[in-house]
């Protein structure tokens, strides 16, 4: 059992000013596996004095200083990898295996790649009549979501304090122990006192007051669209910065040079990584006319291969959703597409045979539908996938883009100018073709509702930073 009742403010874990607390349930098992504080907006406020306080120090500390405190915190990192792979399984229900292999990793690979980036990151430039100067913004307000737990807060925490940014962390009150044991993992690495702060609590509460205080002066936020439009009303009562990376729809583009077999293995695990709760989940796919039923067939040939179930089994391919709420809520989805004429491919209501405890859903996929039936415009956040069929591949790239997001893009095919010509031409912030590498240093952010601002590598520490140009400086 996990007993964090205390937020940790300048230094040092501190009660809360409210004696509330908030139960975190395993969702595997629908057991209680912990609590903590339900924080306040005093306690806020108190985190915000301390950001505040240690800014000054921090901002002005040298840029091989900042590297050798990354270096520092990956190190420390490393030591914890199976405490945080235990947790992650636990809270959010990730399979172990997923848990070290993504979940885990791409929290290490944040401050590794930040502390890199950095050795060749200017900032100041010499021009003809001006000097140009990036300056750590000052305090920062990070609020990150629950289904990457190391993911979203390793990318802001590694690019704030390569930035020289202090910080006042959030993290979602569903998994909140894998921020807990990061704490631990910065308290040893030496981050300086008041430089890192942890409050933990709702966001309606916690992240309100984040940001809407006043002498917060960037929210880096991670979640959905809704709550990203409060925190835009919120910083612009004093004109705060922002990055929100928000929703996503995103599309799978299959080119006729397609194997079956290739495009029904691609549909298959971008709905059921992570249960489906992935932001860039290709969730809409489309495929040639003439591939829909051998598509079809062989994705009910092969879905045995991604077996759902316990996540402390290695061979479990899909947990539990995160929550009885979030079971729900798929499960309202999935019966709006039955009602709305949708055809059924697999998966439907419920749960998968024998699995009776935990929020755990069927991978679906409906067919025969309206692009602009709910299931196939709104996010659903779950193992949930629409199919549509084109004749031509602009037709295929127009309905692609007929969407309000706008994150992530997926093309998958042979014909290296046909892969290339889709890819240029899907409307989002980062595609990916055929299989291609991930690039912790390359920018992830969305267009139009999918957000605002960039993370990862130098893009995301640019954030963190204002530019100040002088003119006439001495030379």
């Amino acid at each position: 059992m996990y007993h964090y009742t205390k937020h940790f403010i300048n230094g040092e874990w501190v009660e809360s000013t409210n004696n509330e607390t908030i139960d975190v349930i395993n969702p595997a098992t629908e057991q209680k596996i912990g609590t903590i504080s339900s924080g306040t907006k005093e306690d806020v406020d108190k985190a915000v004095k301390a950001a505040r306080a240690a800014f000054l120090s921090f901002s002005n500390t040298t840029k091989e200083e900042r590297i050798q405190l990354l270096e520092n915190i990956a190190r420390e990192y490393e030591k914890r990898k199976d405490n945080f792979i235990k947790v992650i399984t636990e809270e959010l229900g990730s399979p172990v295996s997923f848990s070290e292999k993504t979940q885990y990793a791409m929290g290490l690979n944040h401050f590794k790649e930040a502390a890199k980036v950095l050795r060749d990151f200017d900032f100041s430039e010499q021009r003809e009549h001006s000097y140009i100067q990036k300056e750590a913004i000052g305090v920062a307000g990070l609020i990150t979501p629950w289904n990457f737990p190391t993911n979203q807060v390793a990318t802001k925490l590694a690019s704030a304090f390569a930035a020289g940014s202090t910080v006042i962390l959030k993290p979602a009150s569903q998994t909140p122990f894998a921020a807990i044991l990061l704490t631990e993992v910065l308290q040893k690495a030496g981050v300086p006192n008041g430089v890192f702060n942890l409050v933990n609590g709702s966001g309606s509460i916690v992240g309100n007051a984040i940001s809407s205080h006043p002498d917060v002066d960037f929210v880096s936020f991670t979640g959905s669209g809704q709550v990203g439009t409060k925190i835009m009303e919120n910083a612009a009562q004093d004109i705060k910065k922002i990055a929100l990376e928000l929703g996503g729809k995103s599309p799978i583009v299959v080119l006729e040079d397609t194997d079956v077999e290739t495009a029904a293995r691609t549909a298959i695990s971008n709905i059921a990584k992570n249960t489906g709760q992935v932001c860039t989940a290709g969730t809409r796919i489309f495929i040639p006319k003439a591939m829909h039923d051998p598509f079809v067939e062989k994705v009910k040939k092969l879905l045995p291969e991604y077996p759902v179930g316990d996540p402390k089994d290695r061979d479990t391919f899909m947990g539990p959703q995160v929550s009885k709420d979030q079971w729900q809520t798929v499960q309202d989805y999935i019966q709006l597409g039955i009602d709305n004429g949708a055809e059924l491919i697999v998966g439907g209501t419920g749960k998968p045979d024998g699995l009776t405890t935990g929020y755990y859903s069927k991978i679906t996929m409906f067919t025969h539908l309206d692009h602009n039936d709910t299931i196939a415009q709104e996010e659903i956040f779950g193992p949930v996938m629409t199919v549509f069929t084109y004749d031509t591949l602009e037709e295929a790239i127009e309905l692609a883009n007929t969407t309000i997001y706008g994150l992530a893009g997926y093309v998958v095919g042979k014909d290296p100018k046909q892969l290339a010509n889709v890819a240029k031409r899907i409307r989002a912030g980062r595609i990916t073709i055929n299989e291609g590498k991930a690039d912790f240093s390359a920018p992830f952010g969305g267009f139009k509702q999918s957000g605002i601002g960039r993370e990862w590598g130098d893009y995301g520490i640019e954030e963190f930073l204002e530019i100040k140009t002088i003119l006439g400086m001495p030379k």
